[in-house]
């Protein structure tokens, strides 16, 4: 690992072991955060997966990809037009890393370029009206014109509009498939326009990866992540328009949205937002009214896995502290130092605890470094 100009540089060594670990089974960003802070490298932490697993009560070791299917997926993504980027490194979005747990590893296709301007995300019904379409379509144009770039999802209907009229400005596509995988293909002609353009494309899964219903709140977590600001324009009551508002809330961005008729469920969701107190919506200069503010505060930008606890100074954990661990876990998500305190536990015989777990399948990470038990 290299720092050049205080840019992180992965050896191609540690490239393929960062991608085995990440795409271990039960390793998510925050799993493989705390295991690349215990033992210090990816190449270490994939040699103890099996025991810790095994500790956290696993009733089978987590599958981890082999080199060959790292490099066979390096391979994938360079076919694609893509590369990897880990964080710190140079194509890496810095937005992704003010976020709770942000990916270690990112596939971008297209423009890095285009992740160095503030950023507003544009997200809406995919059935949208033809005025919601127009007015997404203006708000991207006028934002583009005043120096944000655009974030979207690809989506037919609202995001597709962001995107076109952003084009000439810079927008960037999330995908909830690999980088090779665009959904839906009607947009694909649409994503090479944005390609051409300068604009990009990015993921955080594997290349070859088909997109799937459980897919979406992730990618939308990196359309939130990615954003200063994030519009809605047009959401029914259940939608991933909302979970991006509601994700986009829990980072501390700002959340705006355009009103809709009462009458017209398409609106319902936006509706819903201003009454939870979303800034309204109306042209772009609401939006840059707001966005000036923010822009005027220092965001927090994480460095790499910093602060980890100091796993030398106390001994590793027992089964009697794995026990006050387990109890003091339930199905409610419950934040890492409540348990601390609550056991009376080293903060790292705790984590030590929580990473067995994770590995066995038994625990859910949520937002704010909370945790829950799987029952």
């Amino acid at each position: 690992m290299t720092h050049g100009a205080g840019r992180l540089r992965l050896t191609d060594r540690q490239r393929i072991n960062w991608l085995r670990l990440i795409r271990a089974e039960n390793v998510g960003p925050a799993t493989f955060r705390d295991l690349i802070n215990r033992f210090g490298s990816a190449e270490t932490a994939i040699e103890m997966l099996p025991e810790l697993a095994s500790r956290g009560g696993a009733a089978r070791l987590p599958r981890v990809p082999g080199i060959a299917e790292a490099e066979d997926e390096l391979a994938r993504t360079a076919k694609a037009g893509a590369r990897i980027a880990a964080i710190g490194e140079e194509d890496y979005p810095a937005m992704l890393r003010t976020m709770d747990h942000p990916p270690p590893l990112v596939t971008v296709r297209g423009n890095a370029g285009v992740f160095s301007p503030p950023a507003v995300a544009i997200v809406g019904a995919r059935n949208a009206s033809l005025s919601g379409i127009k007015l997404a379509r203006m708000l991207a144009a006028e934002l583009g014109k005043t120096g944000y770039a655009v974030i979207s999802g690809l989506a037919r209907g609202i995001d597709a509009a962001a995107h076109e009229g952003a084009l000439r400005t810079g927008t960037v596509a999330v995908l909830a498939g690999g980088i090779d995988m665009p959904y839906p293909p009607q947009n694909v002609p649409l994503l090479e326009e944005m390609m051409d353009a300068g604009g990009a494309a990015i993921s955080e899964m594997p290349a070859g990866w088909e997109p799937r219903a459980r897919d979406f709140p992730r990618r939308n977590r990196l359309v939130a992540g990615l954003s200063l600001g994030l519009v809605v324009v047009e959401a029914a009551k259940r939608s991933g328009s909302l979970i991006s508002a509601r994700l986009a809330g829990d980072m501390g961005r700002l959340v705006f949205a355009v009103p809709g008729s009462p009458l017209d469920p398409r609106a319902a969701g936006s509706n819903g937002l201003l009454k939870d107190g979303a800034i309204l919506v109306t042209e772009a200069a609401d939006v840059v009214e707001h966005l000036l503010a923010l822009q005027g505060r220092s965001i927090d930008i994480q460095r790499e896995f910093e602060e980890p606890p100091d796993f030398t100074a106390s001994p590793p954990p027992g089964e009697d502290d794995r026990a006050r661990v387990l109890e003091a876990l339930g199905p409610a998500p419950v934040g890492i130092d409540e348990i601390i305190r609550h056991t009376g536990l080293h903060p790292a015989q705790v984590y030590s605890v929580l990473l067995e777990l994770d590995l066995a399948g038994r625990i859910e990470r949520h937002p704010g470094n909370q945790v829950s038990i799987i029952l």
